[in-house]
């Protein structure tokens, strides 16, 4: 079931210490509107949510969920795990997330979304990074179903950028098609977002590392009003 739309004020900041990641950043969301491109560490940037690259269990033993894990203490793992338990019985699909409370002032909620299965997975040839990134944002979309204004704020890192081995330009573009899923459609549910986006770019592998593919939300079945 799809629902319509809720326009809220998000303000996303894209930042990375991989001066690639920034680059191919500025160059795949140019002509977009309401984001900030910087270069620095995402434990330095002051908004409502963190969104960590994550694995399909929640262990945060690498890459920028180890970061976050030593920031914010080891019950952060502890909260994603047990959201992971309740709502995907243990195992989160590549396509979904999960958004805890922090338990810190800054930020206010931690936002995980899977690019791999396992810990340490290349995921260069997947389309990993397009479903992580929507999914992330489709979270942003639930919270504020549940507490509207709660997320008005979000940073992310280059997402499978580091341990996935995306390389920057293809984890660029692939972010930004996930971003523009977000403003163009809100989905009731992972399993929707998962199947749009896939059947959509089922056959990116043959399009130049340059090209970004915006997706077509589907046909809208049921309206909430």
């Amino acid at each position: 079931m799809t629902v319509d739309r809720v326009v809220l004020p998000l303000e996303v900041v894209l930042t990375d210490l991989n001066s690639a990641v920034v680059e191919a950043w500025r160059a795949a969301f140019a002509d977009t509107p309401g984001i900030e491109i910087r270069s620095g560490s995402i434990l330095t940037e002051e908004v409502d949510a963190w969104v960590s690259p994550t694995n399909s269990k929640g262990r945060m033993d690498g890459g920028v969920d180890a970061v976050i894990k030593r920031h914010l203490g080891a019950g952060i793992q502890l909260r994603v795990q047990k959201a992971i338990r309740d709502k995907f019985a243990g195992t989160l699909p590549v396509g979904s997330a999960v958004c805890v409370p922090s338990g810190a002032v800054n930020p206010k909620f931690l936002i995980s979304a899977p690019t791999m299965a396992t810990s340490s997975q290349n995921v260069s040839e997947t389309l990993n990074v397009a479903l992580a990134c929507a999914a992330a944002f489709q979270a942003i979309h639930q919270q504020n179903r549940a507490k509207p204004g709660s997320i008005r704020s979000v940073a992310l890192v280059g997402m499978g950028a580091q341990t996935g081995k995306v390389p920057a330009r293809v984890c660029a573009n692939l972010m930004w098609t996930g971003y523009t899923l977000f403003n163009d459609f809100d989905f009731e549910d992972y399993d929707e977002l998962r199947g749009t986006i896939t059947a959509q770019l089922n056959d990116i592998e043959s399009a130049p590392v340059e090209q970004r593919v915006r997706i077509a939300p589907p046909a809208r079945r049921t309206a909430r009003r």
